[in-house]
């Protein structure tokens, strides 16, 4: 069954560093657009980042103020997400997504427009 799997997730300390991976199992991630969304304890899920197959364009959301880099790796089939200097507000479940269809100019951060879902993993924050 084809699938996205998240991992990477873990409990690092104010100030640490994450890198979150995506990889597709019998999914190949290099004719999808990919994004990254999170989802903290009782709030509504939010787009991180997201980048384009074939151009690979990013796009992040606003908050993200150069703390987030996403990045492909086509060789291993994976999406990353480095998180640097981690706070506790960052602290979420996190998912990747996966958009078919023609390459955006821009992708989106908006979670319905993604049509597969990985499981999540859980990043928390906290000294």
């Amino acid at each position: 069954q084809a699938q996205l799997v998240e991992s990477g997730g873990g409990l690092v300390q104010p100030g640490g560093s994450l890198r979150l991976a995506c990889s597709g199992s019998g999914f190949n991630l290099d004719y999808f657009t990919i994004g990254w969304f999170r989802q903290a304890p009782e709030k509504v899920r939010e787009g991180v980042s997201c980048i384009t197959y074939r151009t690979f364009i990013t796009n992040y959301a606003a908050f993200t103020e150069g703390r987030f880099t996403i990045s492909r790796d086509v060789a291993k089939n994976t999406v990353f997400l480095e998180i640097d200097r981690l706070s506790p507000e960052d602290t979420a479940v996190y998912y990747c997504a996966a958009l078919g269809g023609e390459v955006p100019a821009i992708c989106s951060l908006r979670d319905g427009q993604y049509h597969w879902w990985g499981q999540g993993t859980q990043v928390t924050v906290s000294a």
